[in-house]
């Protein structure tokens, strides 16, 4: 385990939520984009939301920044300005990894409840959730009759060979 494969890791995480907004999302009528599914967050919007809120959670901890309050799907009108705050979410999160060092996954940088937390489980937590989260999406994008294909993270790995 080392930064590297992180970065590796990372890389799959920002193509995949990037083809999701881009093969799938931008489909979507207004109406199909905030329509409740009645399942996990709601509607795709809402989905995405909750999707860049925690990743911005969990990296504001891991840089040592105040955990910014989680964002509202209210506080964004429309797909572009969704996008744009998933755009420097994501940017953040690049240049932490980019920085990110082999002995600092051994670090606990975050505080109470999650004070025990080596830097490697936080960064596998937001990647899983992330995987979990596209998987929902997928599924509610296909009931919204979009023809979705895998996420699988080895086809991105064939695709991206070492």
């Amino acid at each position: 385990m080392n930064a590297e494969m992180f970065r590796y890791l990372f890389d799959y995480h920002f193509a995949e939520n990037r083809r999701i907004w881009d093969e799938y999302v931008a489909q979507l009528s207004e109406a199909q984009f905030t329509r409740d599914s009645g399942y996990s967050q709601g509607s795709v919007r809402d989905q995405l939301v909750h999707m860049i809120s925690v990743d911005d959670t969990w990296f504001s901890g891991l840089r040592g920044e105040e955990i910014p309050a989680p964002l509202s799907a209210a506080s964004f009108p429309d797909r572009a300005s969704l996008r744009a705050a998933w755009e420097r979410i994501e940017a953040g999160m690049s240049t932490y990894l980019a920085d990110l060092r082999d002995e600092q996954l051994m670090d606990h940088p975050l505080e109470d409840e999650d004070e025990a937390l080596y830097v490697w489980q936080v960064l596998l937590q937001v990647a899983n959730h992330g995987t979990d989260h596209r998987a929902q999406l997928l599924r509610d994008l296909h009931d919204l009759g979009l023809k979705t294909t895998s996420q699988d993270f080895i086809f991105y790995v064939y695709d991206h060979l070492l």
